[in-house]
């Protein structure tokens, strides 16, 4: 049994990858050269740095180590697209000149038809570590006060909707008024953009898009959230239970209560 990683910024592709070792996969992993964790090789059993635009490249490797089955994990900034850290091949090229726009959603749908044309089947981010699922409730010592979970109400329907749109993923809200709406920066910098607005005290919702594809950018928290909140002196992060992940959530819960942030797996009612 083998399983396929492309693997982008952040700990989620070494989580992943050492869960399916722990499985009894062999791991192949496709490493995003300049995004990828330095210590990828030492957790794959065969892994490759391939450069954010060489899709022919990289369906080729996943082929000649006759992978069947992939996991996206870790972003890859949309971002690339517009600083000219990507060169494309003649494969990439083809793709990008199918899209219809360049939202999340039409870029991955994309590179996902190309690799399902290949027979290559894409799995769900958390098929082999659940254990990254947000849990529903409060995870940190202090929850948050009345008016925050009206914040946190009023914060989960902007953000399903600028979800819905494929905008982003998260908004910063404070008092019923919107601080920030996250676009191509990502979550971290909305969140620094916000608190300039808000001063302290501002709740940040991060949600799935109403059509979530788990496969396919789930949304993701982690210490490096808790930092973003820290410099923004944001109050409370409310992410969606069992369609978001939290890495190094005990972690993730201790530094948030040292520092007096609530987070919150939410549901859509408080």
């Amino acid at each position: 049994m083998q399983i396929g990683i492309i693997a982008g910024i952040g700990a989620l592709p070494l989580i992943v990858a050492r869960d399916a070792k722990a499985r009894g996969y062999r791991v192949v992993t496709a490493a995003i050269e300049n995004l990828a964790p330095a210590d990828m090789e030492g957790a794959s059993d065969e892994a490759r740095r391939i450069n954010a635009g060489k899709l022919g490249e990289l369906i080729g490797f996943f082929k000649k180590n006759r992978v069947e089955e992939i996991i996206l994990a870790g972003k890859v900034p949309k971002s690339l697209l517009y600083k000219s850290k990507i060169t494309p091949d003649l494969r990439a090229v083809k793709v990008l000149l199918s899209l219809k726009d360049k939202s999340d959603d039409s870029i991955l749908n994309a590179i996902t038809r190309e690799l399902e044309g290949e027979g290559m089947r894409i799995l769900d981010t958390a098929a082999f570590s659940p254990h990254l699922l947000t849990p529903e409730g409060v995870l940190t010592e202090d929850p948050p006060s009345r008016d925050e979970w009206k914040d946190i109400e009023f914060g989960w329907n902007i953000a399903r909707e600028i979800g819905r749109l494929d905008i982003g993923q998260t908004v910063v809200v404070k008092d019923r008024a919107v601080m920030a709406v996250e676009a191509i920066e990502g979550t971290d910098e909305a969140i620094r953009r916000g608190g300039k607005w808000a001063g302290d005290g501002a709740v940040v919702v991060k949600v799935s898009k109403p059509q979530q594809d788990m496969r396919l950018d789930v949304p993701v928290i982690g210490l490096d959230t808790i930092g973003a909140m820290l410099d923004a002196g944001a109050r409370v992060l409310a992410v969606e239970a069992q369609r978001s992940i939290i890495l190094q959530r005990e972690k993730v819960a201790a530094e948030a209560s040292d520092a007096g942030i609530s987070v919150v797996g939410y549901r859509g009612e408080a």
